[in-house]
């Protein structure tokens, strides 16, 4: 089943995205917080860009670093993490700028709603930002739904 992903602007500092996956919350949760699991589906394949660097502990209090080469590097901290419904965490390369992004996960009878809140510190930072990368997660939601099937199988 083909689910949709909805991108809204909620307000002058948040972008939201909503998505529902065909698996129970504890998988979507590991795709989420496994370093060798979320580097196969996080960047949209069309980028073309590699994740050299995966490091992630997820856990309250926290980091984590992701590196895609020539000095682009994205990087936070954990500030809350509760399996299986919720992580969230800074993101910290954008500096005084920086979102904290929050992920929800809803299981009812094996299938999981996402909800993926990114909350700029100002109308202006979210401006700059724009909403390129949750308009990004059309494409890597849909590898995520091509790993859950694969992990559901497992």
């Amino acid at each position: 089943m083909k689910h949709e992903t909805t991108v809204e602007r909620t307000s002058d500092r948040e972008v939201v995205v909503t998505r529902t996956f065909d698996a129970p919350a504890r998988l979507v949760f590991e795709a989420w917080s496994r370093p060798e699991l979320f580097r196969r589906w996080w960047i949209p394949a069309s980028m073309g860009m590699t994740l050299y660097e995966c490091e992630m502990d997820v856990r309250t209090g926290g980091s984590y670093r992701l590196n895609f080469g020539e000095g682009m590097d994205f990087f936070g901290t954990y500030l809350e993490v509760t399996p299986p419904s919720l992580i969230v965490w800074t993101n910290d390369e954008d500096g005084e700028n920086g979102s904290v992004t929050t992920v929800t996960l809803t299981e009812t009878d094996g299938v999981t709603q996402i909800v993926v809140s990114e909350v700029y510190p100002s109308k202006e930072a979210l401006d700059a930002a724009g909403t390129g990368a949750a308009e990004a997660m059309y494409e890597t939601f849909a590898q995520l739904d091509e790993l859950l099937v694969e992990l559901a199988s497992a």
